[in-house]
């Protein structure tokens, strides 16, 4: 898929996919880590016939500017990239699409957009916020699964990152239990992105810059007074994707999402791993869809 450099009104330089025709709904599509737009190529093979199809490397993200400092990759940053990606390409309302952190700045975008700019969410393997920062206090599962987020922050892992790139920090934090199982030229392609050292730096950094609070696993299991986030009700149209067989967000994040979103679609994918639009691509397009057809957009 070929892409265009889009310089945002911030400064920042997004490589990005636009297929599809101009005057057709639009869909924004955000990777996760550590991949890149590769992520949704099913799902734009398919839509880009009757959608706008916009899918960035995000900032820190293989050609897409790769500021080195933590502070360039808070979320209220990685949000507006999106809108200032929208108004770059002339996009007024669009839907928006995310996996992972890609899903996880999508819950904001849409937060921030519903009833302006953005019509829609579909958001795959990305935990509510809200969600997501109680289960870090109170399950055990989620806790000890996201404790690789801890060694992701430390400092002391600068070095491993410099000599071996990001496969390093990866091996470390996970060994080979959550290996990719993708065509070979696609590994290929990503282990060849993970040797940059900015862009490893640079995806790093969307998790040192993030304000969720990732606790110890001897701390207490219980939300301390004031920790919960206070985050408004989702109103638009929102289809929530999930693989059941994910070890990093296992599907205790779907408990009480109802009550944050106003119109919720859940569709569960079983047998699958973290990376749903690629694991089970047909099952993403088609639960898309479906969800597409009966909302407006």
């Amino acid at each position: 898929m070929e892409r265009r450099r889009v310089t945002l009104a911030g400064g920042i330089e997004l490589d990005t996919v636009d297929l599809g025709p101009r005057d057709g709904p639009a869909l924004i599509f955000l990777h996760g880590f550590p991949e890149s737009h590769r992520t949704w190529r099913h799902q734009i093979a398919h839509f880009s016939d009757a959608f706008r199809c916009i899918a960035p490397d995000q900032r820190g993200y293989r050609g897409s500017s790769k500021p080195q400092e933590v502070s360039a990759y808070t979320p209220d940053k990685l949000i507006g990239d999106v809108f200032q990606l929208a108004d770059a390409l002339g996009v007024g309302r669009f839907t928006i699409v995310g996996h992972d952190w890609g899903g996880a700045i999508a819950w904001g975008v849409a937060l921030a957009g519903q009833g302006t700019r953005v019509s829609r969410a579909v958001i795959a393997n990305a935990p509510h916020p809200a969600v997501f920062q109680k289960l870090l206090w109170t399950s055990p599962a989620q806790r000890a699964a996201s404790q690789y987020m801890r060694a992701f922050r430390d400092a002391d892992n600068d070095e491993l990152v410099r000599e071996h790139g990001l496969a390093g920090m990866l091996l470390k934090a996970f060994g080979g239990e959550r290996a990719m199982t993708m065509e070979e030229d696609e590994r290929n392609a990503l282990l060849s992105d993970w040797q940059d050292r900015d862009a490893a730096f640079g995806m790093l950094n969307w998790y040192r810059a993030s304000p969720m609070e990732v606790p110890a696993p001897d701390a207490p299991l219980a939300m301390p007074e004031g920790q919960a986030l206070k985050v408004p009700r989702l109103t638009i149209p929102t289809l929530v994707i999930w693989a059941m067989d994910d070890l990093a967000l296992p599907p205790v994040n779907l408990d009480g999402l109802h009550e944050h979103v106003a119109d919720l679609t859940v569709e569960k994918v079983p047998g699958c791993g973290h990376f749903v639009p690629w694991e089970a691509p047909d099952k993403v397009t088609a639960a898309m869809d479906a969800f597409l057809a009966r909302t407006a957009g």
